[in-house]
């Protein structure tokens, strides 16, 4: 992907030296003697692991970094398309949170918008209170994780991919953050 917007490194300086022995500045300057402009995501990672001992989650970190900086990668952008997530944190326990998304019936109440129609969703694995694999109707793949955050409060964060494009991933992000709002709404005032 070739974009003219680049992104800024989500970590400082000083943390990526602090675990790889170089700041950003001499990170880009090694990948762009390699040819790292021309290399794919994996190819990238390969240089970083073989040629300078980088650790798996460090090659991931640098390597995306340096894809956001170049402009070769845009914002929610992943191999396999466009990623979001969005998360909520509801005052009821996890267990209530996952049958709100398992049950059907409870789940029309709020997921689409109330009075629009039903979403032909397919849950393709589920692991009580704890996540749940979805198909989208559009066959993208959406992930759900449910944590316990005490006794009567949870966080709920629902990851969308496999988006085709920047326009999707942003309408989606728009969606989720809508639906969860209604989620929390329809969990936090019900007895």
């Amino acid at each position: 992907m070739t974009t003219t917007k680049t992104a800024a490194p989500r970590m400082s300086d000083e943390a990526v030296k602090a675990k790889t022995g170089k700041d950003w500045a001499a990170w880009f300057k090694i990948l762009d003697q390699a040819g790292a402009r021309k290399m794919g995501h994996q190819e990238i990672v390969a240089v970083l692991s073989g040629q300078h001992g980088v650790g798996p989650w460090w090659q991931q970190m640098v390597t995306v970094t340096y894809e956001q900086a170049r402009g070769l990668r845009a914002k929610h952008e992943k191999p396999a398309g466009y990623e979001i997530s969005v998360s909520r944190t509801i005052a009821a326990p996890v267990n209530k949170v996952y049958k709100a998304w398992l049950d059907e019936k409870a789940r029309a109440t709020w997921l689409p918008e109330p009075g629009t129609p039903k979403l032909p969703i397919v849950i393709r694995t589920a692991t009580a209170n704890k996540s749940m694999r979805i198909t989208w109707p559009d066959k993208t793949s959406v992930s759900v994780n449910f944590y316990a955050k005490g006794a009567a409060k949870s966080q709920v964060v629902a990851q969308h991919s496999k988006l085709p494009n920047a326009k999707t991933a942003a309408r989606m992000k728009t969606f989720w953050a809508g639906a969860l709002d209604r989620l929390q709404e329809r969990l936090e005032t019900r007895d």
